[in-house]
């Protein structure tokens, strides 16, 4: 019988780099579903200051090479691995030196949100399906961890809809406590576009760019969803509550969620 294959995509992970709740679920989920017999990779993006040496990165040359297109410029994705610690598990790291060099991950030195995270969100976002197919591994279930995932349930089921690597998968996106009260660029559906497939048009859903409309445009392409946080936008749980007919994961403070996760996992498999 064939392992369930599970992709993990995260914006934080410990002992990475620790911001919020996703870090904490990011790090004990894979460890626990891996422990059940699930194949596991996770992916999240290569911040500046997640150190390198302590964490023993190195780049993956056979995937890296991709460039990923915004607004007609080519951007290089840099791959690099590392193993989580006391798991057999990799973690895949996507980076490029103009959007994840800087030594802070979100806000400047001056708790400043920087102004180009609209770009970082879609570069990482192109890069992880891009770099999925290169893996050549076809995932079952694909759970977005995050504000800065959610293009992808997005993506999933417009411009790579008929790509066979994801035919068979089931996204699911967890939704979290909102961490930025700032916009990001007003121009994030001419950067998200992906020309030939997807026009800027099409990607109206996410031009408010706020982090409440990042939450429910991601959920409303979703399959299944997930209330990572005790406290979610008032605007973000009314619309996951009151418009949406989906399988939704309630969050829990029990010791076991972690087993929650697995049979909301089997259940979504099952139908």
């Amino acid at each position: 019988m064939e392992k369930t294959r599970v992709l993990i995509v995260t914006q934080e992970m410990d002992p990475y780099l620790n911001l919020s709740d996703i870090s904490r679920i990011t790090s004990t989920l894979p460890k626990h579903l891996h422990d059940n017999g699930m194949e596991i990779r996770v992916l999240m993006p290569k911040f500046g200051n997640i150190n390198e040496r302590r964490h023993r990165l190195h780049e993956v040359v056979r995937l890296s090479g991709i460039n990923i297109i915004m607004d007609d410029e080519d951007y290089p994705l840099i791959i690099k691995v590392a193993s989580l610690p006391n798991a057999r598990l990799q973690v895949y790291f996507l980076d490029n030196d103009e959007f994840f060099k800087r030594k802070t991950a979100l806000v400047d030195e001056n708790e400043k949100f920087y102004d180009d995270n609209g770009e970082r969100m879609v570069f990482f976002c192109k890069g992880v399906l891009d770099t999925v197919k290169k893996f050549g591994w076809q995932p079952d279930i694909i759970h977005c961890h995050g504000w800065m995932t959610s293009l992808i349930p997005f993506y999933l089921k417009t411009a790579y809809k008929d790509e066979p690597i994801f035919s068979k998968s089931k996204v699911i996106f967890s939704v979290y406590e909102n961490t930025f009260d700032t916009p990001l660029s007003t121009k994030l559906p001419e950067l998200a576009a992906i020309h030939g497939h997807l026009e800027s048009k099409e990607l109206k859903p996410f031009k408010d760019s706020d982090i409440s409309s990042l939450y429910i445009s991601g959920a409303d392409y979703a399959d299944a969803l997930v209330k990572g946080s005790k406290s979610i936008d008032k605007k973000v749980h009314e619309h996951l509550g009151k418009k949406l007919k989906k399988p939704i994961l309630e969050h829990t403070e029990s010791e076991n969620f972690l087993d929650e996760y697995k049979s909301f996992y089997d259940s979504l498999l099952a139908h």
